[in-house]
Parts: C-alpha cells; sequence; structure tokens
C-alpha cells in the first residue's frame, strides 16, 4: 500500500487547470498499467480550460464556488456543449468515453475535483 497525501504531490500546472496526478502510468507519485486518479484545479490562477474529451471519466466535487460544467456530443469538434449545470461539494459526475467536456467558473470562482478513469494515460484524445 501506498499513503499519499494531496498535499504531498506536485502541482503540474496546464492551460486551464492545476493538475496533481497521483496514480497513473507515467509523472504520477504511484505508477498504474490500468488505471488514473488525480485532482486538478479550475480557477483564475489557471484561464479558462478549452473543451476536451477522453476515456470514461468520474469526477467528484471537492469544492466549487460559481463553478460549471458543460458537456454534449461526441463528434470531432466540440460543438454541442449543452447549457451550464452548476457544480457544488459532494456531486459526482460520469462522463461517458468520448463526451465532450469543460469545467469552468465565474468571476473569482472555482472548481476542485477528483477525477478517474480506468485507463493509465491521462489523456488518450484532444
Amino acid at each position: 500500500m501506498e499513503l499519499i497525501k494531496r498535499e504531498d504531490v506536485k502541482k503540474k500546472p496546464l492551460p486551464g487547470r492545476l493538475l496533481q496526478l497521483v496514480v497513473s502510468k507515467e509523472d504520477a507519485v504511484s505508477h498504474s498499467d490500468v488505471m488514473t486518479m488525480g485532482f486538478a484545479r479550475y480557477s483564475a490562477e489557471s484561464g479558462p480550460m478549452d473543451p476536451h474529451r477522453h476515456v470514461e471519466e468520474i469526477v467528484y466535487i471537492l469544492s466549487a464556488e460559481d463553478g460549471w460544467t458543460r458537456y454534449g456530443g461526441s463528434g470531432d469538434e466540440p460543438d454541442e456543449l449543452g447549457e451550464k449545470v452548476p457544480l457544488h461539494e459532494g456531486m459526482t459526475l460520469h462522463y461517458p468515453g468520448d463526451e465532450w467536456h469543460v469545467f469552468g467558473f465565474e468571476e473569482g470562482g472555482h472548481v476542485d475535483i477528483i477525477f478517474f478513469y480506468a485507463q493509465p494515460d491521462v489523456y488518450s484524445k484532444k
């Protein structure tokens, strides 16, 4: 067993988010060939995020203030995203594989999540 504390996981700034990769195939605290788990924070510190898609994902909202998600569509472009869905602490989101989605926030807001997918790579598609 590995005991990993979030405060000990390095923060990797990416466009639109601050990522802390806990379990993954590469660049994580703990290695796995079959799954990925980590934390992400969306706020003004990282700027806006572009819609993206990847394998099936489960997200748990740790904290949110004026935060939201938009999702929908599985084509080559994220042109079918629906309305903003407000996010609140304690919500669980399940995004099917290849479904476009994005997290955002109003001025002064944030979204803080823990995410899981059943593949070892952080992203398989744009």
